[in-house]
């Protein structure tokens, strides 16, 4: 089971003030914050978020083929997060509609391009 994800970020202040605003939305708040990382946090046991600059020191990249997907409890929940996304800079990777199986979902892309799936299943 995952117990966190990780994405870099080539501009740490952005990124933060980006998943402040988008995951304080669900709920979830820093718990370690360091130079170098800042790690998201929610109820115990719940899986965690983070952003980091590389330890490499080289640029972030996108992978090619990953996405992270969030689970959220409401189609209006899907609604106004993906739309926060959007304001905040994110760009859209795919309207909210049902999907398959039932599946509410909606696409976006953060500040330095990683893809995001916002979904609630069985709504």
């Amino acid at each position: 089971m995952i117990s966190y994800v990780t994405v870099g970020t080539n501009d740490f202040e952005a990124a933060e003030q980006f998943f402040d605003t988008l995951l304080g939305q669900l709920n979830r708040k820093q718990a370690v914050k360091t130079d170098r990382m800042i790690f998201w946090a929610g109820k115990e046991g719940a899986p965690g978020f983070a952003i980091a600059r590389p330890l490499d020191g080289q640029a972030a990249t996108v992978g090619n083929g990953s996405m992270i997907a969030l689970s959220v409890d409401t189609p209006e929940q899907v609604d106004s997060v993906y739309e926060k996304a959007l304001e905040l800079g994110g760009t859209d990777e795919g309207e909210a509609s049902v999907r398959d199986s039932g599946f509410y979902v909606a696409y976006f892309r953060d500040l330095d391009g990683n893809k995001f799936c916002l979904f609630c299943a069985g709504n």
